[in-house]
This record gives structure tokens, C-alpha cells and sequence, in this order.
């Protein structure tokens, strides 16, 4: 299940997650839920986003509550279901249209927002660079088979070279909370456009009544990442612990509330 928070991590809510991923020291990351926040109403808790009617003075609060506990600044996308990978470093304006974000220096966090859709942590396994993705399935079909996972893989690349220990640094992936298989009902069209571009993903979806299907979102990013080539991927197993669907006090849920806040997946250098 989802490994939160200890009480000993200064700035952080107690239900905050915690990858549990074998990377390098100078690579931090968590995952907010609902606690720590002033939000109120169907946003009560911590909102993180400006997009969904909340008041802003709060959501400006819960914002500053998730930056006091990092020690870079967070910054903000503006997601919208595309493939699109960002490099940033701490003077990225939030609001930079993007789906994915990545850095190689300190001062700024790779922050995505969800509320069903996968949050997806990247980082070198020599520390040297760090990704974070927003991949609803829009985002992670994209087109001819090359979405947002593999668009931010593509920012790894320049770091396939021999290093001192005489291999290639690897990437590590780590998937958050999401909308899980038994919440997640799909239309045909979405998955004959999954299995047009990777027949083997079939497999990711079972037939729920006429037209519908039950689609299994971090399979098929688990499936996607294989496919790219990432060997190391930790997180999310499709368990009822991870649903954002099922886990109301936790997690927020558009599919679940239809109005609902967002909570945000990170990643830094230190």
C-alpha cells in the first residue's frame, strides 16, 4: 500500500506519500493527499489547484503549505491532457503549458496535479535528473504510440553514457495514486486506439457491459514504460489502496465528486 509520510520529516503532512524508490540521496519526492490544507467544501483540504473554482486565497495558502516543506520551489503546469515535456530550472513561470516537466538542477520541483489521473515520477539512477508526468489516458495513448511517458523519457537520452562504474545510468519510475480498474469505465474508441498501437494491451481492459470497458490505468503505464525500455518501476499496483476513486478522505476524485481539487506529485534535486 502507499508508504506516507513519518513524523519525523519536518514541513510535511503525516499522510503524505513517500516513494519507496531505490534512488539516489539527492533525490527527493512526495505525493500530497487531502490533509494539511485550508480549502473548504468539495475542495476541503489541500487544493493545489487554481483551475477548479476554489477560492484562490486559499489555494495561494495550501500552495505556500506544500512549499514550506521543500526545500525548492514548486512549480505549477497548466496540464491539458497533452504529450508535452518542459525542461525547467527555478525562473519557470507557473502556468507553462506542458503535461511533463523535467530538471537537472537544484532550486526548482517537478510538480504535476491529479485528481484520477497517474502521477509519474522520474529520476536517474545517478541522480542525475529528475521528471514528473500527468498521464490520463489521453495523455499516455498520444499518438503513434509515443504519449507523455515516452515524450519525457526522451529527456533522459543525453544521459545514455558510460559512467565511472562502467554502465549508463538508468531511469526509476515511480506511479502515484489514480482512478483504479474497478472505477475506471472506458468507451470502445478508447481502447481499439490502445490496442491499434500496442496489441498486447488488450489485456488492460475488461469488459464491463455493452460498449464499455474497465480500463486498468497504471497497467497500461507500467506496460508503456516496459516498452520504453524502463526496467525499475515502483508505486501503484492497481490495489484498492492506491484508488483515488475509493480512498475519499484521502485522495480527491473528479470522476468520483465531479467537483473536486487536485493534489500533486513531486520531485526534486537536492
Amino acid at each position: 500500500m502507499p508508504r506516507s509520510n513519518t513524523p519525523s520529516q519536518e514541513g510535511l503532512a503525516p499522510d503524505w506519500l513517500i516513494p519507496d524508490w531505490p534512488v539516489p540521496a539527492q533525490v527527493r519526492a512526495l505525493c500530497t493527499t487531502r490533509q494539511g490544507g485550508v480549502s473548504q467544501g468539495p475542495y476541503a483540504g489541500l487544493n493545489l489547484g487554481l483551475h477548479v473554482a476554489d477560492d484562490a486565497a486559499y489555494v495561494a495558502i495550501n500552495r505556500q503549505r506544500l512549499a514550506s516543506g521543500l526545500s525548492s520551489r514548486p512549480v505549477f503546469l497548466n496540464q491539458v491532457h497533452g504529450t508535452a515535456c518542459v525542461a525547467i530550472d527555478a525562473s519557470t513561470p507557473d502556468g507553462t503549458e506542458a503535461d511533463a516537466c523535467t530538471t537537472a538542477q537544484p532550486g526548482a520541483v517537478c510538480t504535476v496535479m491529479v485528481a484520477d489521473c497517474l502521477p509519474v515520477l522520474f529520476a536517474a539512477s545517478d541522480g542525475s535528473r529528475v521528471a514528473a508526468a500527468h498521464a490520463g489516458w489521453r495523455g499516455l495513448l498520444g499518438q503513434g504510440g509515443q504519449g507523455v511517458l515516452e515524450e519525457t523519457l526522451e529527456s533522459f537520452k543525453p544521459l545514455a553514457h558510460v559512467n565511472a562504474a562502467g554502465g549508463a545510468p538508468e531511469v526509476i519510475a515511480w506511479l502515484g495514486p489514480c482512478i483504479g480498474q474497478s472505477a475506471f469505465e472506458v468507451g470502445d474508441e478508447v481502447r481499439a486506439a490502445f490496442v491499434e498501437a500496442h496489441p498486447d494491451t488488450a489485456a488492460f481492459f475488461a469488459a464491463h457491459t455493452a460498449g464499455k470497458w474497465w480500463a486498468d490505468l497504471p497497467g497500461l503505464a507500467r506496460y508503456r514504460l516496459k516498452v520504453a525500455g524502463v526496467r525499475r518501476i515502483f508505486g501503484n499496483d492497481g490495489s484498492t489502496a492506491w484508488c483515488t476513486v475509493n480512498n475519499p478522505s484521502r485522495f480527491f476524485s473528479h470522476r468520483r465528486d465531479r467537483v473536486s481539487g487536485r493534489f500533486a506529485a513531486c520531485v526534486w534535486l537536492e
